[in-house]
């Protein structure tokens, strides 16, 4: 666990690192780098992971702590950490080629922490705490992150993912996009509902 928080948060800070001085050696607004930062699904869902993790380290009792640490909440961030690894790999992989410090933050965020959550999930999360509600709990996490790329997207004619990229699909494409990704998410959480069971 120690070794998977760690990485988390090397894979954030090197993604960080990488937007934050490209917009710097263009003259662009550091803070406008902190926003795109956070307007990728992966970097939000890095964070749920790393923050789990590293509450799960620490000994010190807080809110926060116990709130994250509910198996609901750690399950809910299993099912979308898992999302962001297969979608990478079924939409996004072949579309570029990174190189560098590149290269490690994305492998990093996009196949070997979803990897290692997945494990501590199986291994450490307590099973059979978990109900067919919290999937409706669960969703509701992605369809406010798309409502937010979507308006941010119509004000700065900027989107995260090709794949809801409205400029060039169409709002009509998009919406079918976001409904398939959506699907796996629902279809992953009930995977993820019936492991809890079965475990």
């Amino acid at each position: 666990m120690a070794v998977a928080a760690v990485l988390g948060w090397v894979g954030l800070s090197v993604q960080l690192y990488l937007i934050l001085g490209s917009r710097w050696s263009l003259g662009a607004s550091l803070v406008g780098g902190l926003i795109s930062f956070f307007s990728y699904f992966t970097v939000l869902s890095n964070t749920l992971v790393a923050v789990v993790l590293t509450c799960e380290l620490t000994s010190r009792e807080s809110a926060a702590r116990r709130w994250f640490l509910q198996p609901w909440v750690s399950s809910g961030v299993a099912v979308s950490i898992a999302v962001v690894g297969i979608a990478y790999s079924l939409l996004l992989r072949h579309l570029w080629h990174p190189e560098g410090w590149q290269l490690l933050a994305d492998e990093l965020l996009h196949d070997i922490m979803p990897l290692l959550f997945l494990t501590y999930w199986w291994f450490c999360v307590p099973k059979g705490k978990l109900r067919l509600r919290h999937i409706g709990l669960w969703v509701i996490y992605p369809m406010i992150y798309f409502a937010y790329v979507l308006f941010r997207g119509h004000a700065l004619a900027v989107y995260p993912y090709p794949f809801i990229n409205v400029d060039a699909l169409g709002y009509p494409q998009v919406l079918i996009n976001a409904c398939g990704v959506l699907a796996g998410f629902v279809g992953g959480a009930l995977i993820v509902l019936w492991l809890d069971r079965r475990r």
